[in-house]
């Protein structure tokens, strides 16, 4: 695995199977090799955030895909947990102990598994109305993520998967939150679901020192070929949208995602 431990904040975090390629992919063989690469990726960030700023600020992800790689992250005796700063990127409106919570998902395959308690473990509250959450969390960000150079919090590394229609965190095709350029997490009616969500806006996003795109199963492919390699679409392919201004993009796909990319 290279780790450039330099002052750059575009620091290289490349996964261990292949050299990264000049459009930033890496392809691994399945879900479990996807996921050592993954844990590996996420502690040369951390190691690299805290040797330069003392502290690493993660956003998790929600979805099937980031299960197995937080519990790989729990059996890696180099992370310095208490310095780690934990957020995510979105969540559904429903209780902590909701099945259907990133936060519930993450607390079983990571956050109860853990030798040492994180520095901060900041979860968006989903059970408070909407519109309430966003405002809370967004203040809870502000306060514990520093934003040196702009308006933006700067996360070290966010976190994102990518469902079959191309949304990523809780930004979906039309969705009101893809055209929102002031706020950092907005309550969003995703009206395909009939539901609200908590998402962090493509600023917050963008504004971070690294974003890992997880994207796995044969399902995402047609998806995954489309945001690569067609046209710019980012209202209709909301993963478009994700585009690091001064920061370092990485997609870590299986092959069965990869299955229509170009060899």
């Amino acid at each position: 695995m290279t780790i450039d431990s330099s002052n750059s904040d575009r620091d290289s975090v490349c996964g261990r199977r292949h050299a990264c390629s000049d459009d930033n992919i890496i392809i691994q063989q399945d879900r479990t090799e996807l996921a050592e690469t993954a844990a590996s990726m996420i502690l040369a960030a951390s190691i690299i955030s805290i040797a330069q700023r003392g502290v690493f600020t993660i956003a998790l992800a929600g979805g099937s895909t980031p299960g197995p790689v937080y519990e790989r992250l729990t059996t890696l005796a180099e992370i310095d947990w208490p310095r780690w700063r934990i957020f995510w990127s979105d969540e559904r409106c429903v209780s902590p102990a909701h099945a259907d919570s990133n936060y519930q998902m993450a607390r079983e395959s990571l956050l109860d598994r853990l030798p040492q308690a994180p520095g901060t473990v900041s979860r968006l509250r989903g059970e408070l109305p909407p519109q309430e959450a966003a405002r809370v969390y967004e203040q809870a960000i502000r306060k514990t993520v520093a934003a040196p150079d702009s308006n933006f919090p700067r996360f070290d590394l966010i976190l994102l998967g990518m469902g079959d229609d191309g949304h990523t965190a809780s930004l979906f095709p039309g969705s009101p939150a893809l055209n929102n350029t002031k706020d950092l997490v907005v309550a969003d009616f995703v009206s395909k679901l009939t539901a609200n969500r908590l998402t962090f806006t493509y600023p917050l996003i963008n504004a971070a020192r690294h974003v890992l795109i997880l994207v796995s199963g044969s399902s995402k492919a047609d998806a995954l070929v489309s945001a690569l390699n067609g046209p710019h679409r980012p209202n209709e392919l909301p993963v478009q949208g994700v585009k690091p201004v001064d920061g370092q993009l990485r997609w870590l796909v299986d092959a069965d995602a990869a299955q229509s990319l170009s060899q």
